[in-house]
């Protein structure tokens, strides 16, 4: 399978296929707290059989082409990922997300990741219009959307309940022409 570099630090993103699954309920294991705090991304895989079932659903998305699942792995080891939700290439439209344990952050990783995801999407895909939606809260995704380009939509409020407590959610994006753009002046 293949896997593609993120930088000289020896990070790789690659499709993180049902066979991961034990990899994957160690890596949700280490981050849980962490990655559940704003959402329940993995809240259901606590053994190996439901880190199946929640890659395998994943996989069957990818297969009705509606999401993606791609993981970051640094020193070959499972520390996060990213992936595309609500994938509508006739629309030309999808969101996109992320989550990372603990000991990844601050390395730029998901911000490296996203580009690659973003960039096939836009380019490979033909996606206009790619959404980030991130709780208020969720200062670090709101700083990756930032950093990635993305224009600020506006908030909905009191949108997703968490924990047994309302969020707010901001809705960022950025069109394909916009990101053609700033990927040039980055090269």
């Amino acid at each position: 399978m293949y896997a593609i570099s993120l930088g000289d630090d020896g990070a790789r993103m690659r499709p993180l296929e049902p066979w991961h699954a034990e990899e994957f309920l160690a890596h949700l294991q280490r981050g849980r707290d962490f990655i559940n705090q704003y959402v329940p991304f993995g809240s259901k895989a606590v053994d190996v059989a439901t880190a199946r079932e929640a890659l395998q659903r994943y996989a069957d998305m990818r297969a009705a082409d509606t999401a993606s699942l791609h993981g970051i792995w640094l020193d070959n080891k499972l520390v996060g990922g990213v992936l595309t939700l609500n994938f509508d290439a006739a629309n030309g439209t999808c969101e996109v997300g992320c989550w990372l344990e603990p000991a990844a952050t601050g390395r730029g990783l998901i911000t490296r990741a996203m580009r690659v995801l973003i960039d096939w999407v836009v380019e490979e895909r033909g996606i206009h219009r790619v959404e980030w939606v991130a709780s208020a809260g969720n200062t670090p995704s709101l700083n990756v959307a930032r950093r990635l380009g993305m224009t600020r939509d506006g908030v909905r409020r009191s949108a997703y309940l968490h924990h047994g407590v309302r969020h707010d959610l901001e809705v960022w994006s950025v069109l394909a022409p916009e990101w053609r753009e700033a990927r040039a002046t980055r090269a």
